[in-house]
């Protein structure tokens, strides 16, 4: 039976990395994001890796955009086995303080309305045995003085909101659809990761130790969260 992974924020990082993990393991990968030329690039890289993928250009933000385009994916590919959520949100509001508090509103575009919407769009096929959530999420959403302060000072306070927002959403998500048998995982990131824009140099975590530390989780199917940093 075809295994189809869909990748929901799709770039450099974290994102590759899991797409070429399940890759690796035989999963069709469908690429969602806005950028269609990172999408056309990743897909010839993984094709070149043996890999069966195609693209589906997407705004994560947009619940009309996100569901159409797993309709287009599930339609190319087969029905959705693993649902990745790797959007990013919030960047755009860094102090609460002086921040348009519309423009506040839109953090949860993607980290909570965008997810619930593909969740919502894929849940009939992930009912299953091997069916999963897997969420990226940073660790500014943690909830304590220290990650508050270091938020704050870094001006990423909308991120931290974002990220605490869809760190709830996983919990709920875990006990909404435990009686469908889907499998809800997600892996909190304390640290830039190589290979993207928040990352200088070579430094940061390394984006394979994150994809496998998702599989793991993935086959486990028990612990909900894990923290690399």
């Amino acid at each position: 039976m075809s295994k189809t992974i869909v990748v929901v924020g799709f770039g450099p990082g974290i994102s590759t990395a899991v797409a070429e993990k399940f890759g690796a393991e035989g999963y069709s990968v469908a690429l969602i994001a806005r950028n269609e030329a990172r999408l056309s690039e990743g897909v010839k890289a993984l094709a070149a890796k043996g890999v069966t993928a195609a693209a589906f250009p997407a705004d994560a933000g947009d619940p009309a955009s996100i569901a159409a385009a797993l309709g287009k994916a599930r339609a190319q590919l087969g029905p959705v086995t693993v649902l990745h959520w790797n959007a990013y949100s919030g960047g755009e509001v860094g102090d609460l303080m002086v921040a348009d508090p519309a423009v506040v509103g839109r953090v949860f575009d993607v980290a909570v309305v965008g997810l619930l919407a593909a969740v919502q769009a894929a849940r009939a096929d992930l009912k299953s045995e091997a069916g999963a959530v897997l969420v990226t999420n940073g660790a500014f959403g943690e909830t304590s003085p220290q990650v508050d302060a270091l938020a704050t000072h870094m001006k990423a306070m909308g991120v931290a909101v974002a990220n605490a927002a869809k760190y709830k959403l996983v919990g709920l998500l875990v006990q909404a659809l435990k009686d469908d048998g889907v499998y809800v995982g997600e892996v909190m990131v304390a640290g830039a990761v190589k290979g993207t824009a928040f990352a200088s140099g070579g430094d940061g975590i390394d984006p394979s130790r994150i994809s496998t530390k998702f599989w793991e989780l993935y086959q486990a199917r028990g612990e909900v969260r894990a923290r690399i940093s």
